[in-house]
């Protein structure tokens, strides 16, 4: 059985301000072609199809297409909610979907399969949503559920007993952070990296394959345990990070046989450094013109308007970072310090100076002009 894995597509974000919908669209055009062209038997969504839980209308008008294009090259769907997504609005209409389209968003289902047959037998496919511990106390009365390894790991549980039961090859789809992080044997806490709940990679053992989502980046945490991440670009920071989707060939003994595909990116992500002048006018960024851009400018002092001014030259420059190339050493004292041991109005000016410029204080010519006005000339006379 071929599958298609891809995961976290997050209709309706904004990147920094700018509508991600028409790049999405034409992303996800690309990934329907490759399904078709790859006679793919299966396509996973593994999470956070909507960026968020009340999504405009548009977004539903992209799922849909592209849900239905999907289901027309004969593959079938399955899609799970994430974090983002709303379980209750991404499901509240999976029982009208058109054969073949499977969204599965109850927790209280995750030990019921989308089953699928090959030549080779039946393919068993769970999908878990976005599993959050204080919403599932009354799903499953009685289990102690107090971070998200605690809810994975009952709703493994239940799937490995339903499995057992069936019989055949099998497929988890999880919306979650995974990592090959054990817990200490008899410490009651939650297991955290970066503020999130850690699911160690051990609760999914057994499984032929397991498609996650969660993170925008794509990763192997084991041969048959993969994050696909997002189709598009959705950061800067993630501007190094490939786009594509993950081509699983499932063999009859459940052997998973694994290639990337890479999807088309719209609009690169470059990130430029310079003055600002040079940013504005140096030849060798001619290159960044059609690019999304993020410009440090190195001016020791903040310029003004410089948004306004890049993107005369850059269309699509989506951020702006004033970042000195030659930061002052700060000597280690506080500015209320600086203030205290200033002996004159000249000293306590250049020691704001030297607070608001990390530690670079004024320029030779700056002094000279500041002495004269404190003399009492006008900025005219003392520029004149």
């Amino acid at each position: 059985m071929r599958i298609l894995h891809t995961s976290d597509w997050h209709i309706g974000r904004t990147f920094h301000g700018h509508s991600t919908l028409p790049a999405l669209r034409e992303v996800l055009a690309a990934l329907v072609e490759q399904v078709r062209e790859n006679a793919v038997d299966l396509v996973i969504v593994a999470g956070d199809v909507f960026d968020s839980s009340t999504p405009p209308a548009e977004c539903y008008t992209l799922l849909t297409d592209t849900l239905s294009a999907l289901a027309d090259t004969g593959a079938a769907v399955v899609v799970t909610s994430g974090n983002h997504d709303s379980a209750a609005r991404l499901g509240f209409q999976s029982a009208l979907l058109r054969s073949g389209i499977h969204v599965l968003t109850d927790p209280a289902t995750v030990d019921t399969p989308i089953t699928l047959t090959d030549a080779h037998g039946p393919v068993h496919v769970y999908g878990i949503p976005y599993l959050e511990p204080a919403l599932l106390r009354r799903t499953w009365p009685g289990e102690r559920l107090r971070t998200q390894h605690d809810a994975i790991a009952h709703a493994m549980r239940l799937i490995r007993a339903d499995l057992a039961a069936r019989g055949g090859r099998s497929i988890v789809v999880s919306h979650c952070f995974a990592a090959g992080v054990e817990p200490t044997p008899g410490l009651e806490r939650d297991i955290q990296q970066g503020g999130l709940d850690v699911v160690p990679l051990a609760e999914f053992e057994g499984i032929d394959y397991v498609a996650l989502g969660h993170i925008h980046g794509r990763q192997q945490l084991a041969p048959a345990v993969r994050y696909a991440g997002a189709p598009v670009h959705y950061s800067f920071g993630e501007a190094d990070k490939p786009r594509g989707s993950w081509l699983v060939d499932l063999s009859a003994s459940g052997e998973a046989s694994v290639t990337w595909l890479d999807l088309p990116i719209p609009r690169r992500l470059l990130t430029i450094r310079g003055t600002l002048e040079e940013l504005c006018s140096a030849a060798d960024h001619e290159h960044a013109r059609d690019a999304w851009v993020r410009a440090e400018y190195t001016d020791a002092t903040p310029q003004r308007d410089p948004l306004r001014r890049l993107q005369e030259r850059f269309p699509f420059c989506a951020a702006v970072v004033h970042a000195p190339a030659h930061a002052g050493e700060r000597d280690g004292r506080t500015y209320a310090h600086r203030v205290r041991t200033a002996r004159t109005d000249g000293e306590l000016i250049d020691a704001f100076l030297a607070h608001v410029r990390e530690g670079e204080g004024a320029t030779d010519a700056e002094t000279a002009l500041i002495a004269e006005v404190i003399e009492g000339r006008t900025v005219a006379e003392a520029l004149a």
